[in-house]
């Protein structure tokens, strides 16, 4: 008789199948507890092993802004035209982080956790889920002391600050959907993991992350600035902007902002949970 025959009468079935979309996101939902203890744990264990521990997670963003002021802000001159750079700027490198770890992180979310991944039945998908919370509890943390670096460069708090609660939000399924398509592809492909680096780096030349946007995009033609404009990272960091500084206007941003928002986080939140979800038989297996 044949396996699957055998399999059929007495009521066997494969071990680690991929349950259905419903059943998956429930289990998924009984174990948040799980994935928000694990972020809390992996963002702990990260900075354990350093003198200056925790304090990290700020300066890291605050070394990158200062370098990216000295090269870009007095050397090059993109500070020119620019209301308050350097709060324009660390408003930009601290947004642009969240989404950049939250990628790396992601690509090695099942590689890095096989032990776990191969030892436990579990959804796999808590594990980019962890690592983006992970990320967005260390961002929540260094956005006390982005706060301060903006009022101290005398922007006023407005009640415009209430936007980057949702701007927030979106960001982070965003970032989730990204991380847990990585994390399928890095599964596959471990070399993934070494390449995205300078994929990050690329894009965030094209963020607006030390510049206005607005200054690259007007040396392309209409259709190419219009892709430019709708990138995603310069969407999240144009609505933090807008919500922080008052010196950024309405008219600064780019047209259908929220929307665009809003299009980035369901198209990378819903395509990236499906794609992962469609490997998870593959997952620790190999």
């Amino acid at each position: 008789m044949a396996p699957a025959a055998l399999a059929a009468r007495y009521g066997l079935a494969v071990s680690g199948a991929r349950p259905s979309l419903r059943r998956y996101t429930a289990e998924v939902w009984r174990r948040r507890h799980f994935v928000s203890a694990h972020a809390t744990a992996k963002l702990t264990a990260t900075y354990s092993g350093s003198r200056l521990g925790q304090l990290w997670q700020v300066m890291t963003p605050l070394l990158n802004a200062a370098v990216y002021y000295l090269i870009f802000g007095l050397l090059f001159g993109s500070s020119r035209g620019v209301p308050n750079y350097i709060a324009y700027l660390c408003t930009g490198v601290f947004v642009y982080n969240f989404t950049q770890t939250s990628v790396l992180a992601g690509t090695k979310a099942i590689q890095g956790n096989l032990a776990l991944v191969r030892a436990l039945h579990f959804p796999r998908a808590c594990l980019p889920l962890s690592i983006t919370l992970s990320q967005l509890q260390q961002l929540l943390f260094s956005m006390a002391v982005l706060t301060a670096i903006v009022l101290a460069r005398g922007e006023p708090l407005t009640p415009r600050w209430l936007l980057a609660v949702p701007a927030l939000a979106l960001q982070s399924v965003f970032n989730a959907g990204l991380a847990m398509a990585l994390a399928r592809l890095g599964a596959k492909v471990t070399d993934v993991s070494q390449l995205m680096p300078f994929i990050l780096r690329t894009w965030m030349y094209f963020s607006g992350v030390f510049y206005d946007p607005r200054h690259l995009a007007g040396h392309f033609p209409h259709a190419v600035s219009a892709a430019l404009e709708a990138n995603p990272t310069v969407v999240y960091i144009a609505l933090m902007r807008y919500a922080l500084l008052d010196s950024v206007h309405r008219a600064d941003l780019p047209p259908h902002l929220w929307t665009l928002a809003i299009g980035w986080a369901l198209a990378a939140g819903i395509g990236g949970y499906l794609v992962f979800w469609r490997g998870e038989e593959e997952y620790g297996r190999g």
